[in-house]
């Protein structure tokens, strides 16, 4: 039976001529405001992105609101050392409504939010809100990396500049910017937070960057096997990876791994969510071992020990905090 958070290649078509449609009409509502000008290369330039490479399988919905599953409203599991949640813990029935956001310039955007976990500097999380958009005139506090699960959104920088993201695409906002946000149809993304010390971008603009979905393509990936930035060595188990994103103590990246069994001792602090595949990870200090599909997102701490074993093809997005 199909995973219930797979997307086929013809719903992707129906879902981005949907978006195409969804993106003009919002272009066109801004046109008919004074001073705005209307970003429709840039919005093109993200359309084509998205029709580049269709996604096999991701944690992807295409119905108008958040699909039914079952309801889940116990704490994510794992022991001491790691943190796990499958999909149904970010279900939009179990996220809190934190209301009508404060300030905003169109649209009526209200936020739903439920934290995952929170060591006092990494934590991490899902967020869903409704259309609209706001300024962001001061300094953003942290870095956010965020994978998007549904709906289209843009992110401004200061310069004007403007960042388009649909599902399947991360996004990662670095610590100092500042912009705004348009949230152009319902958004739910999981994300990773950290509260680094220093802003680490440098210039007078500090840019948001977006990865899509096609640059997960296996001809974007290198074999990382004997350095790789998760787990150290694989040893005999295949695998590949690219960074991203790599400015100060944040790391953002793809991976991909093969199925075979390797021991991670003392690994780096982080977040990942799982796109495609199965395996296991043990904790070496308790022996609980939760099974990670699709949908599923996972927390590691500094140090952590332990097993992975993969069963079927892994592909991840992660996020490392140094």
């Amino acid at each position: 039976m199909a995973s219930s958070f797979s997307i086929t290649q013809t719903q992707h078509q129906i879902a981005t001529r949907s978006s195409t449609a969804l993106g003009v009409s919002y272009l066109e509502s801004l046109s008919e405001k004074p001073g705005n000008v209307v970003p429709v290369t840039q919005y093109q330039n993200y359309l084509d992105s998205l029709s580049t490479e269709q996604p096999r399988s991701s944690s992807v919905t295409t119905s108008s609101t958040p699909a039914a599953v079952a309801e889940s409203t116990s704490p994510p599991s794992g022991s001491t050392g790691f943190c796990h949640a499958p999909f149904e813990y970010f279900h939009f029935d179990n996220l809190s409504s934190k209301g009508p956001r404060a300030t905003f310039d169109w649209g009526t955007p209200q936020d739903w939010s439920r934290k995952l976990a929170d060591d006092g500097v990494f934590r991490a999380g899902s967020w869903y809100c409704s259309e609209g958009g706001w300024e962001s005139p001061n300094g953003k506090a942290v870095t956010e990396v965020f994978y998007m699960i549904r709906g289209h959104g843009c992110l401004g920088d200061s310069d004007g500049n403007k960042h388009y993201f649909g599902p399947g695409d991360t996004v990662i906002i670095p610590k100092g910017h500042t912009g705004r946000w348009d949230v152009n149809t319902p958004i739910h993304k999981v994300w990773a937070v950290n509260a680094h010390s220093n802003v680490e971008e440098t210039g007078p603009v500090i840019p948001v960057k977006v990865f899509y979905y096609k640059d997960l393509s296996p001809d974007c990936l290198t074999d990382t096997s004997a350095n790789d930035p998760l787990y150290g060595n694989t040893g005999s188990v295949p695998s590949a990876s690219n960074t991203y994103y790599d400015v100060g103590p944040t790391k953002v990246g793809a991976w991909t791994c093969e199925p075979g069994t390797f021991e991670v001792a003392n690994g780096v602090r982080q977040w990942f969510h799982m796109l495609e595949g199965t395996m296991f990870i043990t904790d070496s200090s308790d022996g609980i071992s939760k099974r990670c599909v699709a949908g599923d997102t996972i927390m590691l701490p500094a140090g952590w020990s332990g097993y992975v074993d993969v069963i079927e093809p892994v592909k991840k997005v992660f996020t490392v905090a140094l």
